[in-house]
């Protein structure tokens, strides 16, 4: 059966190349007509949140950045969390929920 294929493509040399010309035309066609809204978000839901307090890295550890981050371990489907301080006063904390933890009660919850 390929061997058949290849013996009459390689005699109709011009049906091969108008088949692959039409199937490039179609193709064309449908990449254009063919709608995107968006390409979908398979990662994990994170919320991330920022902070400032006019106060030295230091004290942003101590009173923000660790107590927030210890409060919020113990939140039902957290996967992950992190806290960091930054040099001069801001602070932030990401945290991952599971993948079936949709977006809006993972902000409600924090």
């Amino acid at each position: 059966m390929i061997n058949k294929i290849i013996e009459v493509s390689a005699h109709r040399k011009f049906l091969v190349f108008l088949f692959i010309g039409v199937a490039l035309l179609f193709g064309w066609q449908a990449m254009k007509n063919t709608k995107l809204d968006a390409i979908p978000d398979l990662s994990d839901t994170q919320v991330i949140v920022y902070s400032k307090w006019d106060r030295s890295p230091d004290i942003m550890e101590d009173q923000v950045t660790y107590p927030i981050t210890s409060a919020l371990l113990g939140m039902p489907k957290v996967k992950d969390i992190r806290g960091f301080s930054d040099f001069p006063t801001f602070t932030s904390f990401s945290m991952r929920g599971q993948t079936s933890t949709g977006l809006v009660p993972a902000r409600w919850s924090t």
